[in-house]
């Protein structure tokens, strides 16, 4: 993996709309495809997501079931449950199980996106600004510099997206195959210790601002940002 894209699980049976789904977000997002709910539990619970379109209506498993027992094993990634089915009851049971979006066949394409965008928005993956907060010190999105006002510092690919990742995910242990996954992609010529090399680069730049510690290492899982939010 060359960038740091969030990823979208589609768990559609049917092959022609979960591809076409697919065909017209895959420029800003990794998709994964599941096409039914065995498969979609599997990928839901097993890998990183930062969004799942998950449909009602699956062989093996239908969605509500699959819902439930992704939210029973903690997992808070956001939902949007697409479906044909678009009767108040039905809404009321998906968001009573743990769906944050619900979106009825047929739609627009330019809906789906829209709804995709503020879900993403709105759990915080989804970068609103052109700088991210650690402590006291911004790191500008669009040059991946650190700033203090009188120096600055830049980082490059892989620490910014380490930095990134972490900072998308403030308050949750992420460990380092998450990580190693998320940066490196599961078909990568290296492995996991290449995380706790970039993380030693990262921590060295981010020393030079006083910010390092905010970084906490948790023994043999993983790493960890303080929900500060720059206090």
């Amino acid at each position: 993996m060359t960038e740091n894209r969030l990823k979208i699980l589609i768990v559609e049976d049917d092959r022609n709309l979960s591809d076409s789904i697919k065909d017209f977000i895959s420029d800003e997002f990794v998709v994964t495809q599941a096409f039914d709910g065995i498969d979609g539990e599997f990928e839901a619970t097993q890998n990183i997501h930062d969004l799942i379109i998950l449909d009602l209506q699956l062989p093996g498993q239908n969605g509500l079931d699959l819902l439930k027992k992704v939210r029973s094993e903690g997992i808070t990634t956001p939902v949007l449950i697409l479906t044909a089915k678009d009767s108040l009851d039905d809404k009321v049971r998906g968001f009573n199980v743990g769906a944050d979006d619900y979106l009825v066949k047929p739609f627009h394409r330019e809906e789906l996106i829209v709804r995709i965008k503020s879900l993403l928005k709105r759990s915080g993956k989804l970068l609103v600004s052109d700088s991210l907060t650690i402590g006291n010190i911004q790191i500008n999105t669009n040059d991946h510099t650190i700033h203090d006002g009188d120096r600055s510092e830049t980082l490059n690919g892989k620490e910014y997206e380490l930095i990134a990742y972490l900072l998308q995910n403030k308050g949750t242990i992420i460990t380092k195959n998450q990580i190693f996954d998320r940066l490196w992609g599961y078909d990568s010529d290296t492995n996991s210790s290449v995380v706790e090399v970039y993380m030693s680069m990262l921590r060295k730049k981010l020393k030079l601002f006083g910010v390092s510690e905010y970084i906490k290492t948790i023994r043999n899982v993983g790493y960890l940002v303080e929900n500060t939010d720059g206090k």
